[in-house]
C-alpha cells in the first residue's frame, strides 16, 4: 500500500498533464492510502475547478461518483485525523529546523503517513518533497518538478 497526498489523489481523477504516470503508479500499487484530510481536500479541489471553470458541476458530480465507487470497492484506505496525530504534528512543527515552508495540512499528511507505518509519501507538492525527511519520510514524485 502507498500513501498519496491530495495532489496525487486529484491526479487519479482529473485529466491534467502527466496524470497517466500517477494513475499507472496507483494501478500497480496493492492499495492506496491517505488521511481523511485528503478526502476533504479533494472535494475542495473539485470545488476550485468548478469556480475556475475547469469543470462543470455535472462533471464534478461524475468525478465524485467515481471516487465514491472506488471507496466502496476499497481502493482507498483512509486514516483518521486523531488527537494523537494532531498533537504529534504540533510536536514536529515545533521541532523543525529553521524556517521551513510547510503548511499545516501538509504536516498532518506527513505525520499521518509516518504514524501509520509508511516510509514514503507520494506527492508533487514541493513543500512536502522538501520537508518529508524531517518527518522521517521519503518524499517521492513520479512527475517532473513540483507544485505549490
Amino acid at each position: 500500500m502507498i500513501y498519496f497526498d491530495t495532489s496525487y489523489i486529484a491526479k487519479c481523477y482529473l485529466n491534467e498533464p502527466q496524470t497517466d504516470k500517477v494513475r499507472q503508479l496507483a494501478m500497480q500499487a496493492e492499495g492506496l492510502a491517505c488521511s481523511y484530510l485528503g478526502r476533504v481536500e479533494f472535494w475542495s479541489v473539485l470545488n476550485r475547478h468548478i469556480r475556475d471553470t475547469r469543470l462543470t458541476r455535472q462533471q464534478a458530480r461524475q468525478i465524485r461518483n467515481l471516487f465514491c465507487r472506488d471507496e466502496s470497492n476499497r481502493v482507498w484506505t483512509w486514516y483518521p485525523v486523531t488527537n494523537e496525530i494532531l498533537t504529534r504534528t504540533c510536536w514536529y512543527l515545533e521541532h523543525l529546523p529553521g524556517p521551513l515552508n510547510i503548511r499545516s495540512a501538509d504536516a498532518i499528511h506527513m505525520v499521518s503517513a509516518k504514524e501509520n507505518g509508511f516510509a514514503d509519501i507520494f506527492t508533487n507538492d514541493s513543500r512536502i518533497l522538501n520537508c518529508a525527511s524531517y518527518f522521517g519520510l521519503l518524499g517521492k514524485n513520479v512527475l517532473p518538478g513540483g507544485a505549490d
